[in-house]
């Protein structure tokens, strides 16, 4: 099932800068994301953030996945 990101996130100037959040919280999106990038499970974040479900974090990972879709990935060597 997909979820739909429109669902759980919004980016409102007056919440968190304008910054990506769930719905109805302060809980920012790249917040969640980096959770999970530290190895931080579903269950964990979950009991971190328990006003969030399991499609909030799927709606993350979509619009993470949404946001970088097209895009270039460029190999900087030092």
């Amino acid at each position: 099932m997909r979820v739909e990101i429109n669902e759980y996130i919004v980016a409102d100037t007056e919440i968190c800068h304008g910054k990506p959040t769930f719905k109805g919280t302060r809980v920012m999106v790249h917040s969640i994301l980096e959770m999970l990038e530290a190895g931080e499970s579903f269950k964990e974040i979950l009991k971190a953030y328990p006003s969030l479900s399991v499609n909030h974090i799927k709606a993350a990972l979509h619009y993470a996945a949404e946001r970088i879709s097209g895009e270039k990935f460029v190999d900087v060597k030092p």
